[in-house]
């Protein structure tokens, strides 16, 4: 088994999405390695949403395979995936407070009982909210219930991490805030993560790959290396050069140039 495989957490290969005769999803590859903050960045109707629920394990594809860690979904024998989901939307449940909406999480994972205050206790310290373990959702801000939904992904011990487009609701203060938070806790804690975004900027910053999708049906256009150190600047003049080179780049495969497309990957 190569590196590459050893230290491979999501794959997936020849991945098609169709309902009907529409087709979503065309032909997607890609591998994303232990530890990986990957973005997913293509217009809007592409077919990510497709992608992701079949990546999350809660739609087979229609041809093509995935594998967790190396164990392939969508067989008989198959298990879900242990993964953490983080959503535009917090979705808290506000007559549960913080530690019983983490403890919802618990509940069907691995992790013993015994090690759940614990782990509870650690995450939200990461994330700068154990003073908020007892209160209300609602009695929090935007900001915080969404830390807390992050708390709520990464107490499960997953695999890898989903994020769907996670700060788009925030005000732009906030978001930038979680932006800086996101990549030190990430690397604090070894979490894989792939993180869906309509902001080429974001994913420049927070991401050490960006897979750059077409219009759909969704196919790879370019799984592009950020080549930035980290810690990372936002208003780094170099994050403004990459986005804009991005931007350039995808004007014609996402239908907005008027020069021909470039051949997908």
């Amino acid at each position: 088994m190569s590196s590459d495989d050893e230290n491979s957490v999501l794959k997936v290969e020849d991945l098609g999405v169709a309902y009907g005769a529409y087709e979503a999803v065309a032909g997607l590859e890609f591998n994303i390695r232990r530890g990986e903050f990957v973005a997913i960045l293509g217009p809007s109707g592409c077919g990510k949403s497709s992608m992701l629920n079949v990546i999350s394990g809660l739609r087979a594809p229609s041809r093509g395979r995935v594998f967790v860690e190396n164990k392939e979904l969508f067989t008989p024998k198959s298990k879900a995936p242990r993964l953490g989901y983080v959503f535009q939307s917090h979705r808290l449940l506000p007559w549960r407070t913080v530690r019983q909406n983490l403890e919802i999480a618990l509940a069907p994972s691995a992790v013993p009982r015994s090690e759940w205050n614990r782990k509870i206790d650690e995450i939200l310290e990461i994330l700068h909210i154990g003073q908020f373990k007892d209160s209300w959702p609602l009695r929090l801000s935007g900001g915080q219930r969404q830390r807390v939904s992050i708390a709520r992904a990464l107490v499960v011990d997953p695999s890898y991490i989903l994020m769907d487009e996670p700060l788009s609701t925030l005000d732009e203060v906030t978001a930038r805030s979680l932006r800086q938070e996101l990549t030190g806790i990430c690397q604090r804690t070894g979490a894989t993560v792939v993180f869906v975004t309509h902001s080429v900027r974001e994913a420049v910053y927070l991401a050490d790959r960006i897979i750059i999708l077409t219009r759909g049906p969704a196919r790879i256009y370019e799984d592009y290396t950020v080549p930035l150190k980290r810690p990372r600047d936002y208003d780094d003049p170099r994050i403004s050069e990459i986005e804009s080179e991005i931007v350039a780049r995808v004007q014609a495969p996402w239908g907005l140039g008027n020069t021909e497309d470039r051949d997908v990957a």
